[in-house]
């Protein structure tokens, strides 16, 4: 198959009335990892819930590898990761993980897919008696071993160390050089700038931002930082304090911008504190507001 592994258009899904998902677009690159990323209650877990056919759409068009996404001859294409649960409680981690590659026909390896998920200590430990980490890292595990053609990651490394996240987001690319797509929703906007291709950012059941990170963040313009509130930018070019204590000094992120922001600070005796270019979170914040929502 080419063309796109996923194609959306008006989508539209309501409960008791109430459009949760009004009319969203959007399309899923063959090969490549899309964030898609939103506040809570921002229609991101329904519209995923409609692509996996778990949930029938009101209005608009889904199709999923060409397919209706309730065709069941798509079971075998897609892998699907719960945000927690999806496996038997009682049965040992090897046994489930065996289960589910013996569905498909050409599974991973499942001895080497123990061990990159750093699971292998615990191959005869049932569910129920793992961690949360560890119960999240097998559901990922479960995903993939079957050598899906589309993967969809619901918050894949929620709750894990930081060691056991980067060997999620090794795997992650992994399947992206093998061929396999990727849909990811995370509330991890650094995990999302570190792993996606494209990113669609959702809000109150809307597309409000899509692009590459580097088209969404402005290819990095310009340099952010964190200083004591009120300092006389005269002799910082592009300067401006967007908020008490916070400094942005637009124009391109290059080396020379870093020295003069670097020479200036030190002419006035300060050291700043989080410098950066603007980041996807900038981005996220800028659209959907910094209040949290419940």
């Amino acid at each position: 198959m080419t063309g796109p592994v996923i194609e959306i258009e008006g989508l539209v899904k309501r409960y008791d009335g109430r459009a949760v998902v009004d009319g969203i677009s959007l399309q899923a690159r063959r090969a490549t990892v899309l964030a898609l990323l939103g506040p809570n209650g921002a229609g991101k877990t329904t519209t995923v819930e409609i692509c996996e056919g778990f949930r029938r759409a009101d209005a608009g068009a889904v199709r999923v590898l060409g397919r209706d996404p309730g065709d069941r001859a798509l079971r075998p294409l897609i892998g699907v990761m719960p945000q927690s649960g999806g496996a038997y409680p009682g049965l040992r981690t090897e046994e489930m993980l065996r289960l589910v590659a013996s569905y498909a026909a050409h599974p991973l390896d499942v001895d080497d897919l123990l061990e990159r998920l750093a699971l292998t200590d615990v191959r005869r430990t049932s569910f129920r008696r793992l961690s949360g980490g560890q119960q999240q890292r097998l559901s990922l595990a479960m995903a993939v071993v079957g050598r899906p053609e589309l993967v969809f990651l619901d918050e894949p490394t929620a709750g894990l160390d930081p060691q056991a996240r980067h060997a999620t987001w090794e795997l992650v690319e992994a399947l992206r050089t093998d061929g396999v797509s990727v849909v990811l929703t995370t509330h991890l906007l650094d995990e999302a700038e570190r792993l996606a291709d494209d990113v669609v950012l959702v809000d109150h059941g809307r597309v409000v931002a899509a692009g590459t990170v580097a088209e969404l963040t402005g290819g990095s313009s310009g340099l952010r930082f964190r200083a004591p509130a009120g300092l006389d930018l005269t002799g910082l070019d592009g300067a401006v304090e967007e908020a008490p204590g916070r400094y942005v000094v637009t124009g391109p992120a290059d080396p020379q911008q870093l020295a003069d922001v670097s020479a200036w600070c030190a002419r006035q005796g300060v050291m700043p504190e989080g410098l950066r270019s603007r980041s996807l979170e900038d981005v996220f914040l800028e659209l959907t507001g910094t209040q949290v929502r419940t």
